[in-house]
């Protein structure tokens, strides 16, 4: 998945030194230019500190930081539209695929179920009640066996009365069972077990629901079929990073991934507790902030952005937004390899950005609304145009990459060039035009890396057109 990446910083950067060597266009101007058209936001941000270090007059760099807010602005729209339609719309017209068709046969292929209707199912535990018929004479360990570990039966009744659940009780026909598990095998289910029972409400067990962090290198790799579980015990749903993804049975785990646990065993977690010590620990409470976290990366931020580093004679500072953005981006690393460390709340995180960011943008703004009318009356249809084309560029060539070298599904294809441009609103559409969740798979690790590199090619941006200007 880091080839996609690779391409997006690649393309964008030739794509945006070229439009400046043609059009003449500012620092500023470029900088919040390839901002708007890979709509990462953060780059207005490390732009915006890089200009402020140049040698220039104050007025001058005033009129770029202007230029940085407004391109941004113009192009982000373009790009975002533009990522949305091509990726959701486009691109499956160009490989001549049915995307939806696509999708259920890599759920499927995963162990997933698609409902009659048509409509593929989300895969989550569910509970369903069955009278036992066809399977009368089987042991409890003979119908565990063949159910596997998508489903377990957590219940049996025998004239009205719980029995003492053991593998070898002996199931006799009229028996009533509550099976808990993934949806697709507890409906197959209903075939050699049973009639399923519609009045469930005699039928009832205790759900304890927690999350634990995959911390067992050996683990890693594993289909989720493959996680040794004890009866009872079922993954709902898989959290990578900031996604959830489909918690089929073929899908492979890594290491922090966070398993949401539905447990019905007699006692619960106290039952299950060592088994599933050897799997991870419990995630932290995630409703409390470590402001310490916080304090530590803007004074480590602060102090490196104060370092300057020529190359080739052309400064680069990273300076404080830039400092602040790299300690960042390295506590972040280092929480997703920690996932059960203690850290910020996810909500307050995203709260902080936007009033930052939204804050520094109308500051700017206010400040310097003239020139940004000038900027616009400049270059017209221009920038919006460059906004598409360096959002389509990219994004095709990682299409062609994908489909003819790598070999990828659509859905997860796709997925990747929605995380390769920080595009969550794709992601959204990529996913209604597919109908379940697959294209999670390609997101996650393109969207986490992107995320890190493309902030960083916000001074670099600046220091490379500034050097085209000054040669």
């Amino acid at each position: 998945m880091g080839m996609f990446c690779l391409i997006e910083v690649i393309v964008v950067l030739a794509l945006v030194l070229l439009a400046t060597k043609i059009m003449n266009l500012d620092p500023g101007t470029a900088a919040g230019m390839m901002a708007g058209a890979t709509t990462e936001s953060a780059v207005v941000g490390t732009a915006t500190d890089a200009i402020s270090r140049l040698d220039l007059p104050a007025t001058e760099i005033v009129r770029l930081q202007s230029n940085v807010v407004t391109a941004y602005s113009i192009t982000y729209i373009c790009g975002l539209i533009t990522i949305v339609i091509v990726t959701s719309q486009l691109f499956p017209l160009f490989l001549r695929i049915d995307l939806k068709g696509e999708a259920e046969k890599l759920w499927a292929a995963m162990g997933g179920s698609v409902e009659q209707d048509g409509v593929s199912a989300a895969p989550t535990v569910v509970g369903r009640a069955y009278r036992i018929e066809t399977s009368a004479g089987q042991s409890v360990a003979a119908v565990q066996q063949r159910l596997g570990q998508q489903s377990s039966i957590v219940l049996v009744k025998r004239k009205g009365y719980p029995l003492a659940l053991s593998s070898s009780i002996k199931l006799h026909r009229g028996d009533q069972v509550l099976l808990m598990g993934y949806r697709g095998s507890l409906i197959e289910a209903a075939d050699w077990l049973g009639t399923e029972i519609a009045d469930t409400s005699t039928l009832s067990v205790a759900l304890d629901t927690y999350d634990i962090v995959l911390l067992e290198p050996d683990l890693a790799g594993l289909q989720l079929a493959e996680l040794p579980l004890p009866a009872g015990v079922h993954v709902a749903a898989i959290r990578r990073g900031d996604q959830v993804l489909p918690a089929l049975p073929a899908t492979r785990l890594q290491l922090q991934d966070v398993l949401q646990i539905h447990d019905a065993t007699a006692l619960g977690r106290r039952t299950s507790e060592p088994l599933l010590s050897r799997i991870g620990k419990s995630l932290p409470d995630r409703l409390t902030s470590n402001i310490g976290i916080i304090g530590l990366g803007i004074a480590l931020g602060t102090w490196l952005g104060s370092f300057t580093l020529k190359i080739g004679g052309i400064p680069f500072s990273a300076g404080t937004g830039g400092g602040v953005l790299v300690t960042g981006l390295a506590l972040g690393w280092y929480h997703a390899r920690r996932a059960d460390l203690h850290t910020v709340n996810p909500d307050a995180l995203a709260l902080l950005k936007d009033l930052g960011l939204a804050g520094f943008i109308a500051g700017v703004g206010l400040s310097s609304g003239p020139q940004a009318i000038e900027l616009v009356k400049q270059y017209g249809f221009t920038l919006p145009m460059l906004g598409v084309l360096i959002a389509v560029v990219p994004a095709t060539v990682s299409l062609l990459a994908g489909h003819f070298l790598l070999k990828l599904s659509a859905p997860v294809l796709l997925g990747a060039i929605a995380g390769q441009q920080c595009s969550t609103p794709a992601l959204s559409a990529i996913q209604n035009a597919c109908g379940n969740s697959t294209p999670l798979l390609g997101y996650t690790i393109t969207y986490a890396i992107s995320n890190v590199v493309l902030p960083l090619m916000g001074p670099l941006i600046v220091g490379l057109t500034s050097s085209m200007q000054s040669g």
